[in-house]
């Protein structure tokens, strides 16, 4: 069976994306607090929310690369 190798550079990548769909959870926590007028101790109450929506965000931009990519790779095969 072939070894799957994850290089430290895709790592970082992927810890990077990740940090940066907390970030944006994160925003939108900030944000609806802002807008409805809630107290700022549901910021930490909702970091459950958060992590949720950090791994749904997550999810879709790992799908939106794998279209890409399978997109890239059929009209690729169909110039060859």
């Amino acid at each position: 069976m072939k070894d799957i190798i994850i290089t430290p550079k895709r790592q970082r990548t992927e810890l990077w994306t990740i940090l940066v769909c907390f970030l944006m959870a994160f925003a939108l926590n900030v944000y609806a607090i802002i807008s409805y007028d809630g107290q700022w101790n549901e910021l930490f109450w909702s970091l459950g929310f958060v992590a949720a929506t950090t791994v749904l965000l997550y999810a879709v931009w790992t799908l939106l690369r794998l279209l890409c990519y399978g997109c890239k790779k059929l009209f690729n095969n169909k110039n060859k």
